[in-house]
């Protein structure tokens, strides 16, 4: 390509595209219909300058008027309320949906982890000696003792917001460190497991593991659900960097990382609903049968609501991500 000539050649075009843009009245429909005709056209000849004659200034030139011509003929857009709508009757479950086959065998794996922790606790005295002194573990095992009186140490309200937001934390720091090979991600669940299943080791070597799991089970299955999706989606994303698949590494990072951001808001009121539970139900005075009742409806709810919808959602093609007027238009190469 000759740059000279082909400068020459499109000059007239660039500078009347220029020009539109500066307009400060309203534009008339002709005017509307040669702002769009000349956005296509400059972003053809950027292609073809990147593509054929990477010069810098050009490029430069062509790529700010392009992104300005593009936000003229788009318009600017403001989030709504059916925008939100949007997101939770399909979105976030749609992207919950597809990463099913990252946090279903993440929780699966969890569990049998969680119980062989459990077990070497709970039939190991040596190891239960090198977490505590006899009276401490009396003390955190007991009728009344910590793993008890922890969810009722607190006023309802503020222990709740204090559930809510530790945990939101966790599920954060998985889904935004993912990236990072998902090395993150294995220590957070890890950390987790290991708190989790020396609880259940203790206070089954104390014989009274059904009243740690009655009190666990209410909120702790919507909660431990909601941090394997993010542990789940977080791996996903790791695994991106390594294999995109058919997508650049560019754009599969984009668009995963789009969507597990919408996640972590999701997920964020899923554990919003289980904090809720861990604050007012878990310590309430109803029936254990009752309160495990309250946390395995919840459970169902959630999974109905990720494989009802989602699955629908996503064979209609939600993704998760964001829309298409709110992504960066990835310009075309010229072959």
């Amino acid at each position: 390509m000759d740059l000279d000539v082909f400068v020459s050649a499109h000059r007239a075009e660039w500078d009347r595209l220029e020009e539109l843009l500066h307009r400060r009245r309203r534009l008339t429909g002709a005017e509307a219909d040669e702002l769009v005709t000349l956005y296509q056209r400059t972003a053809t000849h950027l292609s073809q300058v990147q593509s054929s004659a990477p010069d810098p200034a050009l490029t430069g030139r062509l790529t700010a008027l392009v992104a300005r011509a593009r936000s003229a003929v788009t318009g600017p857009r403001t989030a709504s309320w059916r925008d939100a709508g949007r997101f939770f009757v399909a979105g976030f479950p749609a992207a919950v949906y597809r990463s099913r086959h990252w946090w279903v065998p993440t929780t699966l794996l969890s569990v049998v982890i969680t119980a062989l922790i459990a077990w070497w606790i709970g039939t190991h005295p040596e190891v239960q000696a090198s977490i505590g002194a006899p009276d401490e573990l009396r003390e955190m095992t007991r009728p009344g003792g910590q793993y008890e009186s922890y969810y009722s140490s607190h006023p309802a309200s503020s222990f709740a917001a204090q559930v809510w937001t530790n945990n939101a934390q966790a599920t954060a720091i998985c889904l935004a460190f993912g990236a990072f090979l998902g090395i993150p991600v294995l220590w957070v669940l890890f950390q987790n497991l290991l708190n989790l299943g020396i609880g259940i080791g203790l206070m089954e070597s104390a014989g009274r593991l059904d009243i740690f799991l009655g009190l666990l089970l209410p909120h702790g299955l919507l909660e431990l659900t909601a941090v394997f999706v993010a542990a789940g989606t977080g791996l996903r994303l790791g695994w991106t960097v390594i294999d995109p698949g058919p997508r650049s590494r560019r754009t599969a990072l984009a668009e995963e990382g789009r969507a597990a951001i919408g996640m972590a808001i999701g997920l964020a009121a899923v554990l919003f609903v289980s904090g809720v539970i861990e604050g007012f139900v878990t310590p309430s005075g109803l029936p254990t049968w009752a309160r495990v009742t309250i946390g395995v409806v919840a459970e169902l709810a959630f999974l109905a609501y990720v494989y009802v919808l989602g699955g629908r959602a996503a064979k209609a093609g939600e993704t998760g991500d964001v829309g298409a007027a709110d992504r960066a238009a990835e310009v075309p190469t010229a072959a």
